[in-house]
C-alpha cells in the first residue's frame, strides 16, 4: 500500500470515528440546508474544553456541537444529543444562529411506541426563538402532550439545560 492510500484510509477512519453516525448526519444535513437555505456548507466539531464541559448542564462531547460555516463565515451551530424517554432515549437536533438563538429543534430518532408526538413540527416550534436568557417550564410556556409526558418533560429539560450551557459558554467567550 502506498503512503497516499494509507493517508486516505486513516482520514476516512478518523472521520468515521469522530463524526455523527451516517443516518443521523444525513438528517442533520437536510435540516441545515432547509433552515439556513443553503446547499453547501462546512460542518466542523466545536471542541469545548473538558474542564468547562464537565460542569455544564448539557453534555458536550467531541462530536455533538458543530460550527456551520459557508465561505469561512459562521452561520450558526448544531447541537446533537440524546434525551431519555420512558424506556429508551431519543436523538434530537437543535440548530442555532450565530447569536445562539434557537432556529429549529428536531427529534431525529424516536424509539418508543408512544409519545412520538413530541417530534411534531407544531410542538417543537415552541423552542424556536428561545435564547440563553429564556427559562422553559412544562405546562407553563411549554405545552403538555397527552401520552407523551415523560418525553415532553425530558425534551423541555434538555432544552433548558442547553440554554443554560450556552449562557455559560457565551459568558466565557467560548461561543
Amino acid at each position: 500500500m502506498s503512503f497516499k492510500h494509507i493517508s486516505i484510509l486513516l482520514t476516512a477512519l478518523f472521520l468515521m470515528a469522530f463524526g455523527l453516525p451516517k443516518n443521523i448526519q444525513k438528517k442533520v444535513d437536510k435540516e441545515i440546508k432547509s433552515t439556513f437555505n443553503i446547499e453547501t456548507f462546512s460542518f466542523n466539531a466545536k471542541a469545548i474544553p473538558q474542564d468547562i464541559a464537565k460542569n455544564l448542564p448539557s453534555k458536550f462531547e467531541e462530536n455533538n456541537l458543530f460550527k456551520i460555516e459557508t465561505d469561512s463565515e459562521l452561520l450558526g451551530y448544531a447541537y446533537v444529543a440524546k434525551a431519555p424517554s420512558k424506556t429508551d432515549e431519543f436523538d434530537y437536533l437543535v440548530l442555532l444562529d450565530k447569536n445562539l438563538v434557537v432556529l429549529k429543534a428536531k427529534v431525529l430518532i424516536y424509539r418508543e411506541d408512544y409519545g412520538a408526538e413530541i417530534g411534531s413540527k407544531r410542538w417543537l416550534k415552541q423552542f424556536t426563538g428561545k435564547t440563553q436568557t429564556d427559562s422553559l417550564n412544562y405546562g407553563d410556556n411549554i405545552a403538555a402532550i397527552s401520552g407523551a409526558t415523560i418525553s415532553v418533560r425530558s425534551m423541555t429539560k434538555a432544552m433548558n439545560d442547553l440554554l443554560k450551557s450556552l449562557k455559560i459558554l457565551h459568558s466565557k467567550n467560548i461561543l
